[in-house]
């Protein structure tokens, strides 16, 4: 029931001596006399121990990728939730094509990395454009989103493609400002320090994440606002997108000025060159292997796909309540945080892609479970009781989500070549995240496409014959005139069962082979260049 599957943190593998080298002799102030014969060590310090200014460099570091969240948190979040009331699934599908540029960002990080002005530095260069174009992008959205949205896809108003559009350029811009921001954190922090660039990383994007999505859908809904809030009910809640997206394009747009006049980067030397990189990233598409992992992560989630895409929206669309779901992902957020750790934990004990293994039946059995809770949605409304089975049944969900993420991570790490880490890793993320993302489209339209809804008319209501109320423009149609939209067959339940089924035969049939054997491989089968183990 996980609505984002897009995995926006990377688990980052503690450096090596040869990258903190590497780290130290990008500085503007390395010398040679200073440093012959010379390896920075790796500190172990706490947070508070560090040097004022790695502390303060680290908080940058937060604020920078804290701000990525913010729209992350939105596109793949709330907007989908707002968007039911006046979208059809299929729309909402079309919608998900917004996500893409954060699961494709590897083709165009070389041009990131490789094209700067020394005038402005090698990473500012790219994060203050980009920020700023951001801002003004979220001031103008915020503008127009909520009538856009209203009335997206209907006669006189814009396409849905129109509204994907802007959330696609939104989160095209976090997508470029992380790839100069994660490469900035290499030389802003002291190269013993280094480290705590993953930490930043997660701390950030989860808080901005969470910020969008949980608080904002909580702080959207009136009955949270009515029930916790105010003492004369009111039809909307206290926050509602457009002003919300205003205050984070000012935000942003002041953070940006302040960054280009107050902090300043450290020179740096050139690496790689774009056709460097690019030439990298093709011998390693040639491996065998890499090609095997890579068909292996483009059909591993389609069993989950409906789970993860339409489960929580479903329960929207029966009553369930922005406020409840708000408060669903609030109790499973220190759940995943606790069974992240143990999870990590369990993948060094166990081989890793046999613990992703076991989570993928599992994942499967989530996927089941979530369809029972939708079918057992009370006619009254929602229960004490049947609030406890969703917030199971997500923790649940989120565990099995977790624990694949956590293992088919240390897989990677463990297998991508050292001397290219970096466009090593970036490659198998890139592949696993569109795994995860490109079925999204077709799986929303088939719950359309399955669906049979008639609209019965009552003896006064405006509807003089039935018609079919399966897409939600025609069931708005259907119940301002009067009418009832009954459900003969629920789409979701079909397609779930299909992805549940195919993912099962894929598992036992191509998946589960391949990657215990991929696994017991020795570690030159991953390698451009051959060396002996």
């Amino acid at each position: 029931m996980n609505q984002n599957s897009v995995e926006y943190r990377r688990k980052a593998a503690t450096p090596t001596s040869e990258s903190v080298t590497e780290n130290l002799m990008l500085r503007e102030n390395f010398s040679l006399d200073d440093h012959i014969a010379k390896t920075p060590a790796i500190n172990n310090h706490g947070f508070f121990e560090l040097p004022l200014q790695d502390q303060r460099n680290f908080m940058l570091l937060v604020l920078l990728y804290f701000l990525q969240g913010i729209p992350m948190g939105l596109a793949g979040g709330s907007v989908p939730f707002l968007m039911k009331d006046h979208m059809s699934y299929s729309e909402i599908g079309i919608f998900s094509l917004a996500s893409y540029p954060y699961s494709l960002k590897l083709f165009w990080s070389p041009i990131v990395d490789a094209v700067w002005s020394p005038k402005f530095g090698r990473r500012k260069s790219w994060i203050l454009p980009i920020q700023m174009l951001s801002g003004i992008g979220m001031l103008w959205l915020g503008s127009v989103v909520e009538p856009m949205m209203a009335t997206a896809g209907k006669d006189g108003g814009p396409t849905i493609w129109g509204f994907t559009g802007w959330w696609f350029f939104l989160v095209l811009m976090c997508a470029t400002q992380d790839i100069a921001v994660d490469g900035w954190a290499l030389t802003l922090l002291t190269p013993g320090n280094v480290s705590y660039a993953s930490t930043a990383q997660t701390v950030g994007l989860t808080a901005g994440h969470f910020l969008s999505y949980t608080v904002f859908l909580a702080f959207n809904s009136k009955h949270f606002a009515n029930r916790y809030f105010r003492a004369v009910p009111l039809d909307r809640g206290l926050l509602s997108l457009g002003p919300y997206l205003t205050f984070w394009g000012w935000a942003y747009l002041v953070i940006t000025v302040g960054l280009a006049l107050f902090k300043r980067e450290e020179r740096t030397r050139n690496e790689d060159g774009i056709w460097d990189v690019y030439k990298i990233m093709w011998g390693v598409l040639k491996l065998k292997n890499i090609q095997t992992i890579i068909a292996v992560h483009l059909v591993a989630k389609i069993g989950f796909q409906a789970n993860d895409a339409v489960t929580n929206l479903k329960l929207i669309d029966r009553g369930f309540g922005q406020e409840n779901m708000a408060l669903t992902v609030l109790i499973d957020f220190p759940f995943e945080i606790i069974l992240g750790y143990y999870a990590g934990k369990w993948s060094q004990e166990y081989t890793p892609m046999r613990l992703w293994c076991w989570a993928f039946v599992a994942r499967l059995a989530a996927a089941v479970a979530a369809q029972c809770t939708v079918a057992l949605f009370p006619a009254g409304g929602v229960t004490t009781w049947y609030m406890l089975v969703v917030i199971a049944e997500h923790v649940f969900s989120t565990f099995t989500n977790t624990v694949m993420f956590v293992a088919v991570s240390a897989f990677h790490a463990r297998v991508s070549d050292p001397a290219i880490g970096g466009t090593y890793m970036t490659l198998l993320a890139t592949v696993c995240n569109l795994g995860g993302t490109f079925p999204r489209f077709f799986v929303l339209r088939l719950v359309d496409y399955f669906t049979v809804a008639t609209c019965r008319p009552s003896a006064t209501a405006d509807v003089l014959a039935p018609f079919s109320c399966s897409l939600q423009a025609d069931k708005a149609r259907c119940l301002q005139g009067g009418g009832t939209c009954e459900t003969v067959h629920d789409g979701y339940y079909i397609v779930n069962i299909l992805c549940v089924i195919l993912g099962l035969v894929t598992f036992v049939s191509f998946i589960r082979p391949r990657v215990l054997h991929l696994q017991s491989l020795p570690m030159r089968a991953w390698r451009l260049t051959p060396t002996k183990q």
